[in-house]
């Protein structure tokens, strides 16, 4: 029987090019895009298969964690272990924390498979034989990536050259190429033999511990002792931050990759993208008749190779050619489609103003471990929020020193309490929160409660929240 692999993904990168819907708050990995999951999602249900997977590791950040434990949730998958990072070191460190882990959960020769949680991949027949291929070389003491075969001279990706065969469907790595420009890009695939980087690997244990021990041992040395102090909290797994933060700053690549003498490329054929724009979103599409890709509520007239998505209102488009519409809840961007890598250099400019910078930062929506809340509408003294609350789930007993708060329950049922009193609210009724007094809302039903929620006051920021007790260990 093939030994089963230990699945490691990444999963708390900040990306700003697919603004205005990924955000610093909850970046592209969380977001749907095209179709009903996310990109973390889809992932997840690529190594969900038991026969050739363990559970998965997943590393992410503080900011993320309920955000991983909910999409998770949501499709059945229960990871072995959700790892936080206290603050980012690049891939290396947390790859050795991961496999730090993974030593003392599956055992000191098991296999571990880097997967980033950005990436769009076609899991075909084709991803399958890649993945199995890189098991069995890695297997035999070899360091692997993945080599996706080039369609076209691209400037936003690393390529890797190969070198010699060392088995069949593997070779040797040759170099390592930074992000070319584009005229280098068409040399490179006109020679052949050069492959997109994409950041995925698999490795067996002990050989990594061994190149991180002879190529950067000071990256493995305070992982293992992040994780030897790491502390449990709920489902997560707290790196100790002392240990960790004493890291270099390095990514795999850098650190092992380009120094060891153990490392394969495995050229691959599968569908691959690391969806870094709105151009390559647009290329993965179901395009129409005229080239176009639409998502939500959309009207195309006269308009041909564009890209809508709309998470807000109904965006209609008339007389337009190789263009992104991109609306949020409270955010639209328009712009060529060919000029689609330029958008992180906007999001800069709106970072950079005060009156724009929140924009960039959080989305409208926000998750919390027990459901979560969308901003409806904002004004002097007053704001409107649509919250809903998971069946099971209860917010933390808290009160608030500058607002009062009404509630209005639009579906499900509503368990609340305020002071000493325990009321049972359910659709079209509502309840009052007088400023200061001590409340909490939980969902005691089996459906997703969803209220409207008024607040008003001389100040509404979600610091002026007091806990008293918080089952999520937020108190």
């Amino acid at each position: 029987m093939s030994q089963k692999i230990v699945p490691v993904i990444m999963a708390g990168g900040k990306g700003t090019r697919l603004w205005p819907l990924s955000r610093a708050s909850a970046p592209k990995q969380f977001i749907r895009f095209l179709g009903e999951r996310t990109l973390f999602q889809k992932t997840l249900e690529r190594v969900s298969d038991p026969a050739l997977y363990e559970a998965p590791i997943v590393v992410t950040n503080e900011d993320f964690r309920f955000l991983v434990a909910e999409q998770a949730r949501q499709i059945g998958i229960k990871p072995m272990a959700i790892v936080l990072e206290p603050v980012a070191r690049n891939t290396a460190p947390a790859i050795a924390a991961a496999a730090a882990l993974a030593r003392t959960t599956a055992g000191s020769e098991a296999l571990i498979q880097i997967l980033p949680s950005d990436h769009e991949i076609v899991a075909d027949e084709t991803y399958s034989r890649a993945v199995t291929l890189a098991r069995d070389i890695a297997a035999s003491g070899q360091l692997v990536t993945f080599g996706i075969l080039p369609t076209e001279p691209a400037t936003g990706y690393g390529y890797i050259k190969a070198g010699d065969v060392v088995a069949p469907g593997a070779h040797a790595i040759e170099s390592f190429v930074e992000k070319p420009p584009l005229e280098k890009a068409r040399d490179m695939l006109a020679v052949g033999g050069y492959f997109w980087n994409s950041g995925m690997f698999v490795f067996p244990l002990p050989v990594l511990q061994e190149e991180f021990a002879a190529h950067a041992p000071e990256v493995w040395n305070a992982a293992e002792r992040a994780v030897a102090k790491a502390a449990s909290d709920l489902d997560f797994t707290r790196l100790d931050a002392e240990c960790f933060s004493a890291s270099p700053d390095v990514s795999i690549d850098y650190a092992i990759m380009e120094k060891t003498h153990r490392g394969v490329v495995v050229p691959s054929a599968f569908a691959w993208s690391d969806m870094g724009s709105w151009d390559q979103i647009w290329k993965l599409g179901k395009h129409d008749e005229n080239g176009n890709v639409t998502d939500g509520k959309a009207t195309l007239v006269n308009s041909r190779n564009s890209l809508v998505i709309s998470h807000g209102g109904h965006v209609a488009v008339q007389g337009m050619d190789n263009v992104a519409v991109i609306a949020s809840e409270d955010s639209v961007y328009v712009g060529r489609l060919d000029e689609a890598q330029a958008v992180g250099a906007l999001v800069k400019q709106l970072a950079a103003r005060k009156e724009t910078e929140k924009l960039t930062r959080e989305h409208p929506t926000s998750y919390r471990p027990w459901g979560g809340y969308t901003s409806i509408l904002n004004g002097e003294r007053f704001q409107v929020k649509r919250i809903f609350v998971d069946p099971g789930k209860k917010l933390s007993l808290q009160k608030h020193h500058h607002r009062s708060e009404h509630w209005i329950v639009v579906r499900g049922t509503a368990e609340v309490t305020i002071g000493d009193t325990i009321t049972m609210l359910r659709e079209n009724e509502s309840v009052y929160i007088p400023q200061g007094e001590v409340h909490r809302l939980e969902n005691p039903g089996k459906i997703v409660l969803e209220l409207i929620e008024v607040q008003t006051g001389s100040y509404l920021g979600e610091d002026d929240i007091i806990r008293i007790n918080d089952e999520f260990g937020r108190a």
